[in-house]
C-alpha cells in the first residue's frame, strides 16, 4: 500500500467509482484489501497510454456471486505522479455484498 500511494500526488489528487470518492492520496486504497480477498485473476485486455494520461480495460474475476467484472481504469498525471484516478464498473452486481468487501 505504501509503495502505491508513492505514486499518488500529494496534492489535488482526486478518486472516483461507484463506491469511493476521495481526494485522499491513501483514501482510494481504503477498500482494497476487502476487495483483494475476493479476487482470484486480474485479466488484461487493453492498455492505453498518453504523454499525461492512461487507461487500462481489464477483467477482474471474483469468488463472489458477481463472478467477472469488467471495468476500465483512467490515470491522469501531473509532474509524474498520479493526480487523478476514475474507475468505471457496473455497480449493480456488488451493491448486496459492499459491507463485505469495505
Amino acid at each position: 500500500m505504501a509503495g502505491a500511494v508513492a505514486l499518488v500526488a500529494e496534492s489535488g489528487f482526486s478518486f472516483r467509482s461507484p463506491f469511493i470518492t476521495s481526494a485522499d492520496p491513501a483514501g482510494h486504497l481504503a477498500g482494497l484489501a476487502g476487495l483483494l480477498r475476493v479476487v482470484t485473476e486480474v485479466e488484461l485486455i487493453s492498455e492505453l497510454y498518453g504523454k499525461s494520461e492512461a487507461t487500462l480495460v481489464y477483467d477482474v474475476h471474483t469468488a463472489t456471486p458477481a463472478g467477472v467484472q469488467r471495468t476500465a481504469e483512467h490515470f491522469r498525471l501531473r509532474d509524474g505522479k498520479i493526480a487523478a484516478i476514475m474507475l468505471i464498473f457496473d455497480a449493480a452486481p456488488w451493491q448486496p455484498m459492499a459491507s463485505v468487501i469495505r
